[in-house]
């Protein structure tokens, strides 16, 4: 069995149910931001996942009171202006993506508060999705200056159609669990005690129903994303062009200072 702990000390790790692997975002001090070293080993881990013999399904949640925050201003100032980690990034937001598409084992997430960025995408993404009452879901990238990457030009439209993800990824406004249920983002919203034991209950049943049956059907699906390839890559590669511009600045600074962007008002495109 694979030390999970050792290999990737940025998370946390449980075995809430018999072949069932819990993944913890574990920074609860930063709503479970997510920084430089924590999104390498977030886009690493399924591909041991994938391969590990011992594991049928897997949870993702948060510790406290939010899912993941997203980035760390830290990861968003690293990469601003400096091409050869852009280009890094660029690669690794792409794996990120492609792991959990391709990983076999069914993955369930517990969203249990605000998810944002690098975090939202393992919990949209994720096969089945349940969020609790006060979850938030928020795509921030437009009102930080650069393009919707992440997963939302591969996923948002297939899940809640165009008009709805445009909304939605345009105006960057929060989404609630129960509005993401009503539209589609999630699979299901539920009440706020109740979200641990559900999708613990979920990914055991996951864990003790037909492996090859429940694999193939999920690879089939992931299909529908599979050929939604070429639109995804369009998007992290223009999300990661905007952190070569001025208005990410803008964004940073401006969050930093908790008042309104004043981005530049003419743009060439």
């Amino acid at each position: 069995m694979t030390d999970y702990a050792t290999k990737y000390p940025k998370l946390s790790f449980d075995y809430p149910a018999d072949r069932v692997l819990r993944i913890i975002f574990d920074r609860p001090e930063t709503y479970n931001s997510v920084d430089a070293e924590t999104h390498t080993q977030m886009t690493d881990i399924w591909i041991d996942i994938d391969r590990d013999q011992d594991i049928n399904a897997v949870i993702v949640t948060g510790r406290g009171k939010a899912f993941s925050a997203g980035g760390d201003f830290s990861l968003i100032e690293g990469i601003t202006g400096n091409f050869d980690t852009v280009m890094k990034t660029w690669k690794e937001a792409k794996d990120l993506v492609y792991n959990i598409i391709n990983c076999n084992k069914i993955i369930i997430s517990a969203i249990n508060g605000p998810a944002a960025g690098a975090g939202l995408v393992v919990g949209i993404l994720a096969d089945i999705s349940i969020a609790g009452k006060r979850a938030k879901i928020v795509d921030g990238h437009p009102r930080l200056g650069v393009a919707a990457g992440d997963c939302a030009a591969i996923i948002w439209p297939l899940l809640c159609g165009m008009a709805k993800a445009k909304y939605y990824l345009l105006t960057c406004k929060p989404i609630t669990g129960e509005e993401a249920d009503r539209i589609g983002m999630v699979s299901m919203c539920v009440e706020d005690d109740d979200l641990e034991q559900i999708s613990i209950d979920t990914a055991t049943e996951m864990a003790t129903g037909s492996q090859s049956a429940l694999r193939w059907t999920k690879y089939s699906l992931n299909n529908w994303l599979r050929q939604a390839g070429p639109i995804f890559d369009a998007s992290t590669a223009l999300e990661m062009l905007g952190f070569m511009g001025d208005d990410v600045k803008e964004g940073v600074l401006s969050h930093r200072e908790k008042r309104a962007p004043n981005f530049r008002k003419d743009c060439p495109l």
